[in-house]
């Protein structure tokens, strides 16, 4: 195949459309990979083809040679109409570099990386666009479990595949890997059931979670109350999101209308994990995060954890731990920074805002799992007998937050965008101006800028890792004023950026 460079554009149900490699730039994120593959719902223009995933499979086969890995991989995919057929022309690339490709099928994202421990198998491309709206697809890809891509991974891949450098090694071979759903189902199973009874919702926003959790809880013992488990790739509710707003809304009726102790709802590819608790709060992530921070602590000796810089400043305040003695670092958004953070530090665990959760041994093996959140989260509400979930979560420090809010913002322009900005408090850091009211104590710049106010009010505003938009989060420790007064602040720096639409 020749590739000397990405198609800027071509046309779909054309003849140059099937036999020419499309793979937009763009589309190689931080540490996985986006595209818009299309949808009949819209006449927006596809940012990759079939002969451009057979392009990126050769360039990750090679890749994976490049690093040291070796020739064996894992590839599943998850429930989209069209994820199958992209999986097997990536498998298609892959065999032509040489690579000997062992397929799980249909897969959550956890399903994959338990894979490579249990197939002994060192790389991973699960292709999945996690909670993106339907015509999205994407890879995640790793070369060294339990870690997923990071920067320097996916800029030599972006290299390879749009300069077509690939090497077609051949010999590469296929093998479909029977009954592997039952085999990752056994190994999460495999302990004592709960011995506290539990009525969970569980909430599968119709997606690849459906085939896994549902099983798993209820082999442990817990009543489980189905919500939207039925397979169907229209997702006819809602994108599969435990960090949508409507997602959770709707996890909450079901848990009054249920009388369930709470209801735990999974991503479109399993690897994120959304609560409510029994009178019918949504809990973010972060919050979970403490939470389970406070019962892990009290348990192990090891006591370091990692955050994400959106998460909450209660993993530095709360005086439970404190007094345990938790550690916490804060760190870069994103599943792959956090993991190999994690990993990094031999951290207990790792939390992300958005539900990606991180447990090393003896809970987990490192990478992030929607259903082994579910139940270290069940299992805390087991050592927790006379207290229910909104009990634990008012043991904790109250602050004032809202939902995620993602204004659209160019991949193109984003990243400028956001350096824009942090010059911009900068100096107003330097020149000693106010920012919301109140002096400015703090910047963050590991990832975007966190600007912390002298009360611990705080505004973060980064670029997406996975698609063309900003990341907006406020909280407040002192009041809900305060958060809303530091969210109207943040919307008039952006309203500065004509590249920025508006806050939803």
């Amino acid at each position: 195949m020749s590739f000397p460079k990405p198609a800027a554009q071509l046309s779909p149900n054309s003849q140059a459309f099937e036999i020419t490699p499309l793979v937009k730039p763009t589309g190689f994120r931080e540490y996985d990979a986006r595209w818009w593959f299309g949808h009949p719902s819209t006449d927006r223009e596809p940012e990759l083809n079939l002969m451009g995933v057979q392009a990126l499979g050769m360039g990750l086969g090679t890749l994976i040679r490049e690093l040291g890995a070796g020739p064996r991989i894992v590839t599943g995919h998850d429930y989209r109409s069209y994820s199958l057929s992209i999986k097997q022309a990536l498998v298609t690339g892959l065999m032509a570099a040489g690579a000997e490709v062992m397929d799980v099928g249909l897969a959550l994202s956890p399903v994959a990386y338990f894979a490579q421990f249990d197939l002994d198998a060192p790389s991973v491309a699960m292709v999945t666009a996690s909670h993106n709206d339907n015509g999205w697809t994407g890879v995640k890809m790793g070369a060294a479990r339990p870690l997923t891509f990071g920067p320097d991974e996916m800029g030599r891949l972006k290299e390879i595949v749009l300069n077509g450098g690939w090497k077609l090694a051949g010999g590469g071979s296929y093998e479909f890997v029977e009954g592997f759903a039952e085999r990752y189902i056994s190994d999460l199973t495999n302990r004592k059931p709960f011995s506290r009874a539990i009525r969970a919702v569980a909430a599968c926003g119709n997606g690849t979670a459906a085939a896994f959790a549902p099983e798993v809880l209820k082999r442990l013992g817990i009543d489980v109350v189905e919500m939207d488990c039925e397979l169907d790739h229209s997702f006819p509710n809602y994108n599969p999101n435990p960090e949508s707003m409507k997602m959770l809304h709707a996890m909450a009726d079901r848990v009054r209308e249920s009388g369930a102790d709470l209801a735990l709802g999974f991503d479109g590819d399993g690897d994120r994990c959304g609560v409510v608790d029994n009178e019918g709060e949504e809990i973010f992530a972060d919050k979970i995060g403490v939470m389970l921070a406070r019962d892990i602590s009290a348990m192990h000796d090891n006591r370091q954890f990692v955050v994400d810089v959106k998460s909450t400043g209660l993993f530095l305040t709360d005086p439970v731990l404190k007094q345990q003695g938790a550690e916490t670092d804060y760190f870069k958004t994103g599943h792959s920074y956090i993991k190999r953070r994690v990993n990094e530090l031999g951290a207990i665990a790792g939390f992300e805002k958005s539900g990606h959760f991180f447990f090393n041994q003896p809970i987990g093996r490192g990478y992030d799992d929607g259903i082994v959140t579910a139940l270290a989260i069940c299992d805390m509400l087991d050592r927790n007998p006379d207290k229910s979930m909104a009990d634990l979560r008012r043991t904790l420090p109250v602050t004032y937050d809202a939902p995620t809010y993602s204004p659209h913002c160019a991949d193109e322009t984003k990243y400028g965008v956001v350096d824009a900005i942090i010059a911009g408090f900068e100096a107003m850091r330097s020149d000693g101006k106010a920012f919301a009211g109140t002096p400015i104590r703090d910047l963050v710049t590991v990832n975007g800028v966190r600007v912390v106010a002298d009360d611990g009010t705080w505004g973060l505003i980064r670029a997406s890792s996975n698609e063309p938009k900003l990341v907006v989060v406020v909280e407040s420790p002192v009041s809900a004023e305060r958060r809303d007064a530091m969210l109207r602040a943040l919307e008039g720096v952006l309203a500065q950026h004509e590249e920025v639409g508006p806050l939803k």
